[in-house]
């Protein structure tokens, strides 16, 4: 054999095993498309940063004057002389008597902050206490409130307060048992008619809202962008690329595409810090998925929508829903091409004692339509309404027909159904009731499965670590099943359990390699037996 021609045979045989190994280790297919291959969305929620949550980082609210009385709050008010309740009759729109023994919604006001000092109450029935100028009776009839129906409240230590109108007298009890702003002079803190007991029913919301109208916008503006430049930065991506997470879920508040300067009292500057994920999450090969969390008008009631007072408007007003859907597009337009976008969430939690599934899914099937104009193939993801509602009606609701996702929320949480489960209660039930209904989402033939949020926290009170390795096992042994992947919730947080980072760290919480080290090592496997065959046989 000529010698040219074996050196040849050699060089070529050795050069095509070579090549074929690089190939197969640095090649990517894909399953969930934007994904490596084999993958689904192994993700964590990026929750309490662009959208806040009180009871994720406290410390936020602590420099409020009058912190407890927040927008939202609610109060109920007696008077110490006649030792009864101020009442709005039928829950509103009617007359206001100090004639109730016990206190139930009738007697209890959601406040509307103005100042620290300044409120508007609003009823059950959702309109507002008003009295216009001295010597009025108030009533329960303003339908939106501005200067008669504000209030100046002044408050001592023992939580007695006084009531007077806007640059005009106090309120005291009245002959008939009504309230009216008549009180001659400065009433002292003794007993008398223009003296209440204010009790705090519920201090329950601490969001965008109360945060940004609790500080005044200056102070609020310099609160929220040293939390924006701190709390998530590119050392939590390293973090999560290293631990073996390949998408990030980040909550979004719908006046984000009103950036720089958002309606009062949101604060600017969301957005560049959207911009930062993005470059950060790409250079780290991890995908993020835009979730509409707080929608105009609140869509649950609850903080994490922005809520002012704990009022679902989203569903009453086709204004709240066409500025949503404008919100959707105003993000898909700006990312679509951006390579870290996997997909856009048209609406977080919508309650399904407010939001009928009419409207959802009507407003999902604009939604669709919108980020189909932009693009082909981001995931678009709906989610379930939470309450008593069936995950089906989504999932058969011919929302789109490319790439949709239903996404599910899954707490061993917040129902009493819950609470007295042991250990192995909680475990057996991801294993038998969760994961049999995911088995059924699985072999129907419609949108992907997504397990958006879900936490490594149960009611269990004595659970020791061994406890919750295994309750977060079960949960990613179902949950690692659905066809689309999972996000954990959150990232960081003050309570220990509910902090992704803070799980991974102490080991209390296991999931493996991460994707991209076990296609690369798999790969590399299929590299090296090409090698060899290559070697032995040619």
């Amino acid at each position: 054999m000529d010698y040219a021609f074996l050196m040849e045979l050699v060089f070529t045989k050795w050069a095509c095993a070579f090549l074929l190994s690089c190939f197969l280790i640095t090649c990517r297919v894909y399953s969930v498309e934007g994904l490596l291959r084999d993958s689904k969305v192994r993700g964590v929620n990026l929750g309490g940063w662009l959208v806040i949550e009180g009871w994720i980082k406290p410390s936020l609210f602590d420099a409020i004057a009058n912190g407890d009385m927040l927008d939202g709050t609610e109060v109920q008010f007696k008077s110490v002389t006649l030792q009864q309740y101020v009442s709005a009759d039928n829950g509103g729109g009617m007359n206001v008597t100090v004639d109730r023994d016990v206190p139930s919604s009738w007697e209890t006001f959601r406040l509307w902050r103005v100042s620290q000092s300044e409120f508007q109450f609003r009823t059950a029935q959702g309109q507002f206490l008003t009295c216009d100028g001295g010597g009025c009776t108030v009533s329960a009839t303003a339908k939106s409130p501005s200067t008669s129906e504000t209030f100046e409240v002044q408050r001592n230590e023992k939580n007695r307060i006084h009531i007077k109108i806007k640059n005009g007298p106090y309120l005291q009890v009245t002959t008939g048992n009504q309230l009216a702003a008549n009180y001659p002079g400065a009433p002292g803190w003794d007993d008398n008619s223009a003296t209440f007991e204010m009790t705090m029913v519920s201090n329950n919301l601490h969001g965008d809202y109360q945060l940004a109208n609790g500080y005044g916008h200056d102070s609020a503006e310099d609160v929220l962008r040293r939390h924006r430049n701190s709390f998530i930065t590119i050392e939590d991506f390293k973090f999560l690329y290293e631990h073996g997470i390949n998408t990030v879920r980040i909550p979004v508040g719908w006046w984000i595409a009103f950036d720089p300067d958002p309606p009062s009292p949101f604060i600017g500057g969301s957005l560049e810090a959207l911009d930062n994920a993005f470059s950060w999450a790409q250079e780290y090969d991890i995908k993020c998925i835009i979730d509409l969390h707080a929608a105009p008008g609140s869509q649950n009631g609850m903080e994490h929508s922005a809520s002012r007072d704990g009022f679902t408007g989203w569903p009453t007003s086709p204004d709240y829903i066409s500025k949503s859907l404008h919100v959707i597009e105003f993000l898909i337009s700006r990312y679509a091409k951006h390579p870290a976008l996997l997909g856009i969430e048209l609406l977080n939690e919508p309650s399904a004692g407010t939001v009928s599934v009419d409207i959802l899914i009507s407003y999902y099937k604009q939604g669709y339509q919108i980020v189909r104009k932009y693009s082909p193939s981001a995931y678009v993801i709906v989610c379930q309404r939470i309450g008593n509602a069936d995950p089906l009606e989504l999932y058969q609701a011919n929302i789109g027909s490319t790439n949709l996702v239903l996404d599910l929320h899954f707490y061993n949480l917040f129902d009493t159904f819950f609470v007295n489960m042991s250990t192995t209660d909680n475990i057996q039930y991801i294993y038998k009731s969760r994961e049999n209904m995911l088995q059924a989402f699985n072999n129907s033939n419609g949108p992907l499965v997504f397990i958006g949020e879900w936490v490594n926290e149960w009611n269990v009170t004595s659970g020791s670590q061994t406890d919750y390795l295994e309750f977060g096992k079960a949960q990613l042994d179902v949950y690692n099943a659905v066809s689309f992947g999972w996000c954990y919730w959150t990232i960081k947080n003050d309570r220990e359990h509910w902090d992704f980072e803070w799980n991974i760290r102490k080991n209390y919480l296991q999931f493996g390699n991460s994707p991209r080290k076990q296609n690369i090592y798999t790969l590399g496997l299929f590299g090296l037996a090409f090698t060899w065959f290559c070697l032995h046989f040619l």
